[in-house]
C-alpha cells in the first residue's frame, strides 16, 4: 500500500510536468518481461517515437522485469493511474473486458498470420474500443506467439498424457478450464513463482512460448516441451484512459500512429527472438515434440460453451473464423 501510494505520487508529479530532464511529461510503463524482451522493445520504440514527434514533451520509462509488479498488480495501477502505460497479456483482462474472451480462445486462430489478419482489423479494432469502459486505451497488439505445454516428466503426444500433470497457467478461467478439459491440473500463479515450484515439485510444468521458456530457464527445471500450440494471444499495450484523454487531440494521433508503428518493429523482434530461443533450448537440453493436434482442438468444445455465452462474443468468433 506504501509503495501504491509513492508510486501514485510520482506519477501525479510528473504529469505536472516534473518529469525526467528535457521532457516536460515522464510516462511510466511496466512489462513483466526481462530487458531486451521483444514488448520491452516494442514500448521502448513507441517511446522513442512519441519524444521524437512531440519535439520530447513526453518521454516513457519502461519498468521491465517485473519491477513495479506482475500483471495483476500492475492492470490496476494503470487503471488507477498510478502508472500511465502497461504491457501486459490479454488473458487476466477477460474478467472485466468481454472482448478480450475471444483472442484467448483455444485455437482460435489457424496461425500466426491469422491472428495478425484479425487483430490488425475490425475485430482487433472492436476489441480495443472494448477497453474504454474500463478506462483503458489500447493503443497496439504485440505478437507473443504460440503457447505450448512443457514439463519435468514426460514427453506429451496426445491428449491422454496430460491426464493428472499440474501446470501453472495465466491467472485466467479461460486457461484454467482449457487445462482441465485436456485432463490435467491447472494451477494460476505469478509468472515470477513458476521456476521455483517446477523445481520443488509443486507444479509439473507449465504453459509459454519459446522465448519465454527460453529467457525464464524453464527448460533447466522442464525439458520435455510439447507443440501444442494451443494459443496465439496478443498481447496488449495499454495507457490509462484519463492520461490519453489529457492529451490534445494532435498529441492523441502522435500515439496512436507511434503504438502502431512500434507493432511492426516488435514483431520482427520477436519472429527474430523465438527463432534464437528455440535454437537455445535445443542446445540446453530441451525435447522439443509434436502431438496429435485434433485431439486437442476438440476437447475444447466445452471451453467454447462456457466461455462464448452472448451474441456479442459469439458473433466475433465467427468474425475472426471468417478472417481471411
Amino acid at each position: 500500500m506504501r509503495m501504491m501510494k509513492l508510486l501514485a505520487g510520482v506519477a501525479l508529479a510528473s504529469l505536472l510536468g516534473m518529469g525526467a530532464a528535457g521532457a516536460q511529461t515522464l510516462l511510466r510503463s511496466s512489462d513483466t518481461h526481462p530487458d531486451g524482451y521483444p514488448t520491452v522493445e516494442g514500448v521502448k520504440y513507441f517511446g522513442e517515437l512519441v519524444k521524437e514527434r512531440t519535439a520530447g514533451r513526453y518521454e516513457v520509462e519502461v519498468y521491465h522485469s517485473a519491477q513495479l509488479g506482475e500483471e495483476k498488480d500492475t492492470i490496476e495501477q494503470v487503471r488507477s493511474g498510478v502508472i500511465q502505460l502497461n504491457r501486459v497479456s490479454m488473458a487476466p483482462f477477460n474478467g472485466t473486458v468481454k472482448e478480450t474472451i475471444v483472442p484467448a480462445l483455444p485455437y482460435v486462430f489457424r496461425d500466426e498470420e491469422h491472428m495478425h489478419k484479425v487483430m490488425d482489423g475490425p475485430v482487433g479494432d472492436q476489441i480495443k474500443a472494448a477497453f474504454e469502459p474500463a478506462g483503458l486505451v489500447a493503443l497496439a497488439f504485440y505478437d507473443a506467439g504460440s503457447r505450448s505445454f512443457y514439463n519435468s516428466k514426460k514427453p506429451i503426444r496426445t491428449v491422454a498424457d496430460l491426464a493428472g500433470l499440474k501446470f501453472r497457467v495465466i491467472q485466467s478461467d479461460i486457461f484454467v478450464d482449457m487445462t482441465s478439459a485436456l485432463g490435467a491440473n491447472a494451477t494460476p500463479m505469478p509468472y515470477g513463482e513458476v521456476y521455483s515450484s517446477i523445481e520443488t515439485g509443486v507444479i509439473d510444468g507449465a504453459e509459454n512460448n519459446f522465448p519465454s521458456y527460453d529467457t525464464a530457464r524453464h527448460v533447466e527445471v522442464a525439458k520435455y516441451y510439447s507443440l501444442d500450440q494451443h494459443t496465439i494471444l496478443p498481447e496488449v499495450f495499454v495507457m490509462n484512459k484519463a492520461a490519453f484523454d489529457a492529451l490534445t487531440p494532435e498529441d492523441q494521433a502522435i500515439f496512436r500512429q507511434a503504438a502502431k508503428d512500434s507493432v511492426g518493429r516488435q514483431r520482427e523482434l520477436w519472429t527474430a527472438m523465438t527463432e534464437s530461443s528455440r535454437k537455445k533450448v535445443e542446445e540446453a537440453g530441451a525435447e522439443i515434440n509434436e502431438v496429435e493436434k485434433q485431439g486437442f482442438i476438440d476437447a475444447m468444445k466445452p471451453v467454447y460453451d462456457k466461455h462464448v455465452k452472448d451474441d456479442v462474443l459469439r458473433k466475433l468468433v465467427e468474425d475472426v473464423r471468417a478472417t481471411q
